[in-house]
């Protein structure tokens, strides 16, 4: 599928550069930049890793969160 790309004329120059280090075309060399990305198929929110913000004078954690807030946590 052809797309067209607004890249600087040192990032373009570069891209060619590596792909005929490599010996491969520029749409290879793109194939293969995007083959090495993380995919993230699952389509589900990221877990952010908030580790140790606080500490429960309660007892309770953040795994608990649902619960609290159905309790009414917040609405002061």
């Amino acid at each position: 599928m052809p797309i067209t790309l607004d890249l600087s004329d040192e990032v373009l120059a570069r891209l060619r550069a590596e792909a005929a280090r490599r010996g491969v075309t520029l749409g290879e060399l793109v194939a293969e930049l995007a083959a090495a990305l993380p995919v993230d198929d699952t389509g589900e929110a990221k877990k952010l890793g908030f580790v140790a913000l606080g500490a429960s004078t309660d007892g309770r954690s953040a795994a608990d969160v649902d619960e609290m807030l159905a309790e009414g946590f917040g609405r002061d």
